[in-house]
């Protein structure tokens, strides 16, 4: 039998695991977000929601794939007891992990085309484009983005087909420290900038008085999703942990550099947002619209703009690798295929079921599904429902059916590590706090708050 493929590194493991977590949402829904919601305020309750919410999942889903060393649907179908089909839990990340990439690989198309359009016209010399007009020609064509979606497509299976050291865990310990050196470098410029001090104060100086019951909602959905939970991704890479990975300790390195990637961008971003008097609160246009204008009114702003949305490509690289690899594990591992033959399949497969999502402004903007074209309906479904569902029911799986015992031997690596106290806090999070609010999420993305 074959050995199963993991990573071989303790940097390899953080470096992997931070890349499934930082995404687009780093970059382009933290800021908006945070602008939209009182810039500092909102930050506080976002970090408070993520040890509440986000960090406990994170630890149970690592702990239940490194304990089985298996995909998915086949951990939570060996640890369940006889005849009780949790496996479903499974199941359900491997939809959703499908679902999300249809959109999410459109999307990052986007981001790889204003790459490339950034570069033409930085050597071209036509820089003054207008904002509006360059991203409805890209999004409104019936051909441009299913290209660049596919382009996306081949690029992130290709890495997948390498595997999981060399492929997943090669390629993350070259991208993110080019992250983090383009994030440093855009956010200096930014601090330059005349009138950049007002974009920090926004970020860093909270009004508590801004804090309703919305900015609440919206924090605790976004710590919910922001660090790739309910969807597989982190059942599957704990699978490639190593036995001996302090999992309490990567687990909070992980949350705390993926908050300090979307501070990055926050400080790459407020300042030269104010410094040229742009709406911070300018929501999802933010990235494509907004950007783009405030480097046009900026001395090199062509070259920021190119290592911008770089950035932004790198960022989007890691978080499909950890996507697409939840539905390949599960079929390379239940069908006895090839990696690669699945990873084909699979890349063909999105390419069909993402190409309606790419023109949804498009060609397939009267297609209907529920009331939703295909973008937002992928979304919705991933979203409001799988996600949600998927947390609630892990939270239970882990805590009540597998159980607080088994949870803390696996946490101390069967009694080699000595973090009894923090498992009993992360087990009671999962029994009754975390559940809670994992259904306030569900229930506001239903309409029913």
């Amino acid at each position: 039998m074959q050995k199963r493929d993991g990573f071989t590194s303790s940097i390899g493991v953080t470096l992997a695991t931070l890349g499934s977590a930082v995404g687009l949402g780093n970059i382009w829904k933290f800021p908006y977000m945070t602008g939209a919601n009182g810039g500092a305020s909102f930050l506080v309750v976002y970090i408070a929601c993520t040890f509440l919410v986000g960090l406990p999942i994170m630890m149970a889903e690592i702990l239940i794939g490194r304990h089985v060393k298996a995909n998915a649907v086949e951990s939570y179908k060996r640890l369940s007891p006889k005849g009780q089909p949790w496996f479903l839990i499974g199941v359900s990340g491997v939809v959703a992990a499908f679902a999300i990439m249809a959109f999410y690989s459109g999307v990052a198309g986007w981001v790889f085309a204003y790459v490339f359009k950034s570069i033409v016209a930085l050597f071209t010399g036509t820089q003054a484009t207008d904002s509006v007009a360059m991203f409805n020609n890209l999004v409104n064509d019936p051909i441009q983005p299913i290209i660049w979606q596919y382009i996306v497509l081949v690029s992130v299976g290709l890495i997948i087909m390498m595997g999981v050291a060399k492929g997943i865990e090669g390629t993350v310990k070259k991208l993110m420290p080019v992250l983090f050196f383009l994030l440093i470098a855009l956010g200096i410029r930014s601090m330059t900038l005349p009138g950049a001090s007002k974009g920090l104060e926004f970020l860093f100086s909270p009004d508590f008085s801004k804090i309703d019951s919305t900015v609440i909602l919206m924090a605790l959905g976004l710590a919910f999703f922001k660090l790739s939970i309910g969807m597989g991704t982190m059942t599957t890479y704990g699978s490639y942990y190593r036995n001996d990975q302090n999992v309490p300790t990567t687990t909070l390195r992980v949350m705390l550099a993926d908050l300090l990637v979307s501070m990055l961008a926050g400080i790459a971003i407020f300042p030269a947002v104010f410094a040229f008097g742009m709406e911070p609160a300018a929501g999802p246009s933010l990235l494509f619209l907004t950007i783009p204008e405030v480097f046009k009114s900026m001395p090199m702003g062509g070259v920021f703009q190119v290592l911008f949305f770089v950035l932004t490509a790198v960022a989007s690289i890691g978080a499909m690798l950890s996507l697409i690899e939840v539905p390949v594990a599960f079929a390379t591992e239940t069908l006895g295929w090839s990696r690669k033959s699945v990873t084909v399949i699979t890349v063909i497969l999105l390419m069909i079921f993402g190409a309606p999502a790419a023109l949804a402004t498009s060609v397939t903007k009267d297609w209907q599904l529920f009331g939703l074209n295909p973008f937002d309906f992928y979304d919705y479904l991933s979203s409001n429902l799988l996600l949600p569902i998927g947390g609630l029911a892990i939270c239970l799986f882990a805590a009540w059916v597998w159980g607080g015992k088994a949870f803390k031997k696996a946490m101390s690596n069967d009694g080699a590590l000595h973090n009894g106290g923090i498992a009993n806090i992360v087990v009671l999070l999962l029994k009754f706090v975390t559940p809670l609010l994992i259904l306030v999420i569900l229930l506001q993305g239903l309409g029913l708050i």
